[in-house]
């Protein structure tokens, strides 16, 4: 028996108990946690904006040591750090054979499969397949990615979701040029990772803005150069600091109907306007047809930060080891497995950056 954290069904509250956890088949691999960050998406899931089958363990981004491996696994071994990978490709459908495996229709079959036991016998899910709310898990292979070099092993938990998240919207979705202007729209754990991206990719003005005032210096920190505390006149405050033009790119990672609409009025015309965050169903986002034409703005979605994680890695690895891009900027609290619960009332209050489950 391990401990998790196990969400019984969509709106209750998250149960911290003992699991049976079985020993890897054929292609699989399994894994002793390090650490595990506590993301927007596991909120999602559990209020069911984002729908899995339950009961479920949660948490999608972690890493952390391979314990062993099930028949035909050969690219990782006993003993090797690993990060997971939740939304791993499957190369053969049409998304994937047009190289966009940040879109892939079977990224999240594993879901739906038995994932472990509860005490009680009940069958459980993998969550969004890694089920990295648990001191050990098994996923499958393709799950899993070996650490960088130079990367430390518990910060490396950031690299599954915030870090290759903001990475990408920065250089794969917005393609953010050297000496453009850019808005980061929520300085969470993404916020904040796409902040820092933005700094890396040469951007000259980088405007942060959030609901929460204490957030300002976690955002300079990470490279914003101008901190804006949202309200109704956000839009208008960003175009007084760009010249009253708007940023060049707006990188929404809120996902509410209202930031959407300020991200894209914050931009300006023949801008881009890229939203990362995930929203309801219930979060309706209008725009009049007249202005669509005369904004000349890009609206665009952003799934994963649009990143091939094996291709990614190595690269935001290199910024890590040379000192440009610092994970741990984006931790401001270290939590057990029972401190995931007010982590999420502390995502719902708009505290904090990125916590971590250190295990």
């Amino acid at each position: 028996m391990i401990r998790a954290a196990v969400l019984p069904a969509v709106g209750a509250p998250l149960e911290i108990t003992g699991i049976e956890l079985p020993e890897p088949g054929p292609g699989q691999v399994r894994i002793r946690l390090a650490a595990a960050g506590v993301c927007h998406s596991d909120l999602s899931l559990s209020n069911g904006t984002m729908r899995v089958p339950v009961p479920a363990v949660l948490g999608h981004e972690g890493a952390g040591t391979v314990v062993s491996v099930g028949e035909g696994v050969t690219h990782v071994a006993p003993g090797d750090g690993v990060v997971l990978n939740w939304a791993p490709s499957c190369g053969a459908c049409h998304p994937c054979s047009l190289g966009e495996v940040w879109l892939c229709v079977n990224a999240l079959n594993g879901a739906a499969n038995v994932h472990a036991r509860a005490a009680d016998g009940r069958a459980l899910h993998p969550g969004l397949n890694v089920a990295a709310f648990a001191e050990e898990t098994v996923v499958a292979a393709p799950c899993v990615l070996p650490v960088p070099e130079g990367v430390p092993l518990t910060d490396a938990a950031l690299l599954g979701c915030a870090v290759l998240t903001g990475w990408g919207a920065v250089h794969h979705a917005a393609r953010v040029r050297q000496g453009e202007t850019v808005a980061v729209f929520g300085v969470g754990g993404v916020g904040l990772a796409t902040l820092q991206a933005a700094r890396i990719a040469g951007a000259s003005t980088i405007v942060a803005v959030d609901v929460s005032p204490e957030k300002e210096e976690l955002a300079r920190a990470a490279g914003a150069t101008e901190y804006v505390v949202a309200s109704e006149t956000t839009a208008r405050e960003i175009r007084k600091l760009t010249g009253g033009h708007g940023v060049d790119v707006a990188v929404e990672c809120v996902g509410r109907a209202v930031t959407i609409r300020t991200a894209w009025e914050s931009t300006r015309r023949g801008g881009r306007t890229t939203v990362v965050g995930i929203g309801g169903k219930d979060q309706q986002v209008t725009f009049n047809a007249l202005e669509i034409f005369h904004w000349g703005r890009t609206l665009a979605g952003c799934v994963y930060g649009n990143s091939d994680p094996a291709v990614d890695l190595p690269v935001i690895a290199g910024h890590i080891r040379d000192g440009s891009f610092d994970l741990g900027a984006l931790v401001t609290e270290r939590i057990t497995l029972d401190g995931i619960p007010g982590a999420f009332d502390a995502m719902l209050a708009g505290k904090g950056g990125r916590a971590l489950v250190v295990f």
